[in-house]
């Protein structure tokens, strides 16, 4: 299935695309898509629902995040070899865990703001991770049954915050609008290996990234094992796995970092895709 949430935002109403692409109202089922929704038993009472039964959504509405009432927003640093490499710093021997506040999250084509004063916003396409089944001490073996799909995530990071002022990198990655997913969460049977799924992120028609997840240095599962020993996780809860190379940061000799008015398209294979126009925060 490809869930997903649209309508005005703060009023996003629960939804799934059909074969044919189509969105069609699930508010008469289920409130959000949300919490318990995403429980194995959650989804396995929304996939007995035959999508032709449902309302059709006319028009083109608002797509909002894919995920509601999410209770944490983790995720995961330099997990891609060459990004490392590309941002001048070691392939880290655990994962680096920093947090994106909630307040941060919007729909996938929302405008991202650029904060005030800012020279050094940047982007990261990234595959999202959506738990379905809440734990703690999960084993690896395990892991994968603890996901109830996956997203696309651009992890939009403010660099300056991040690396310049002093401490947590949270400073820097949690600003409004740094958060946009979907366009919808796509249930993990769907995706036969999400370690072999093409990304790619472009800046007003120019590609500046280009990876795929086979070269993640933490797999899901060791991600889930291992956010798992130091937190539980709970249904609705996100997990941003990383990104690979190609970010502003890492472009030799002179970075390049987002102005306003400037057009941001990203997508992975079978997960859908992003586009968001870049503006100046009030």
């Amino acid at each position: 299935m490809k869930l997903l949430r649209y309508g005005a935002k703060g009023a996003e109403k629960p939804g799934l695309l059909d074969a044919d692409n189509r969105i069609r109202d699930l508010s008469g089922h289920v409130a959000d898509i949300a919490g318990d929704v995403l429980t194995p038993a959650g989804l396995a009472a929304l996939a007995q629902l035959d999508p032709a039964s449902l309302p059709l959504v006319t028009g083109n509405p608002r797509i909002g995040a894919c995920v509601g009432q999410v209770g944490k927003f983790v995720c995961i640093g330099l997990n891609y070899a060459d990004h490392a490499a590309e941002s001048g710093m070691e392939v880290p021997k655990e994962p680096i865990i920093f947090n994106k506040w909630t307040s941060a999250i919007c729909g996938p084509n929302d405008a991202v703001e650029i904060p005030r004063g800012s020279t050094k916003t940047d982007w990261e396409v990234e595959l999202g991770v959506v738990i379905g089944k809440g734990g703690r001490y999960i084993d690896e073996a395990n892991a994968m049954e603890h996901v109830a799909g996956y997203c696309v995530i651009n992890d939009v990071s403010e660099r300056e915050w991040q690396l310049e002022r002093g401490g947590s990198w949270d400073k820097g990655k949690g600003f409004d609008t740094f958060g946009p997913l979907g366009p919808w969460l796509v249930t993990r049977d769907e995706i036969a290996d999400p370690h072999a799924l093409d990304m790619w992120l472009e800046v007003d028609g120019h590609r500046y990234q280009q990876g795929n997840t086979r070269t993640l240095i933490f797999n899901v599962p060791q991600l889930i094992a291992y956010l798992s020993r130091c937190m539980s996780l709970q249904p609705g809860d996100v997990i941003s796995t990383g990104t690979p190379p190609g970010v502003g940061l890492g472009i030799k000799p002179n970075p390049v970092f987002l102005r306003a008015g400037q057009t941001i398209k990203l997508g992975i294979a079978g997960l859908g895709e992003q586009q968001q126009v870049t503006v100046q925060a009030d």
